[in-house]
């Protein structure tokens, strides 16, 4: 039943962001495909059985993003866009889907701990994978996003010429502020063995640094300025 419903997002999705005018790039559309991303990898999550009570919440997360489809449409949105600028967005995209696959993680390892400390033991305990193996995935999921975060912006540095012109000085200072604390994460994990509360404060600041960076600035440009980047 869920294969069956990310393929028809999947193929909906297409059609939208795929036109013969160009690619419709638009806020809606980036979230509606972050969120296809998302049902993936609940798809697969869901085959280790510890794993199905994060999985049920990225579904959730997911059928949200995908009624997003084709909304938030700006007015300039329609491009036709260079290999490379197809490429910066792919990885871009990529890396903040898994990322966002993190702060989910780190939001069920936060409260799976604060019911411990209380003491609260029940079924609903049951939907919480063991804090070992949720530190351990973030912190993979950290490394994977921080290359790709990184690759992003780099690839996304050789066609930019103004910051200012093309609307994207906030953006760019964001990602990178973003990076900088995924980047000590995983330095203090590695140096100084960083976990617990820590570990899942710092990694949900920065990936409140990276959703501004990209929500947040497209959301003023689109909805507010009717103005895109580029």
């Amino acid at each position: 039943m869920v294969s069956v419903g990310i393929a028809l997002h999947g193929t909906s999705l297409i059609t939208v962001i795929v036109t013969t005018a160009g690619f419709n790039l638009s806020l809606g559309n980036a979230a509606s495909m972050i969120g296809l991303e998302l049902a993936l990898i609940a798809l697969i999550a869901a085959i280790e059985p510890t794993l199905r009570g994060m999985s049920a919440g990225l579904l959730i997360l997911a059928a949200l993003a995908a009624t997003m489809t084709g909304a938030s449409v700006a007015p300039d949105s329609l491009t036709v866009l260079a290999w490379q600028t197809r490429a910066h967005v792919l990885i871009s995209l990529l890396s903040y889907g898994l990322l966002t696959v993190g702060a989910i993680v780190a939001v069920y390892a936060l409260v799976h701990e604060r019911r411990l400390r209380a003491g609260r033991i029940s079924a609903f305990n049951q939907l919480f994978a063991p804090l070992e193996t949720s530190e351990s995935l973030l912190f993979g999921i950290t490394a994977a996003g921080f290359a790709g975060l990184a690759l992003a912006i780099i690839s996304g540095a050789t066609f930019v010429d103004d910051l200012f012109a093309q609307h994207l000085a906030h953006k760019t200072v964001l990602s990178l502020l973003a990076l900088i604390v995924f980047g000590a994460l995983l330095a203090g994990r590695f140096f100084a063995g960083w976990r617990g509360k820590r570990a899942i404060s710092l990694y949900l600041s920065g990936f409140a640094l990276l959703f501004l960076a990209y929500f947040g600035s497209r959301y003023v440009l689109e909805e507010i300025l009717h103005r895109s980047w580029g």
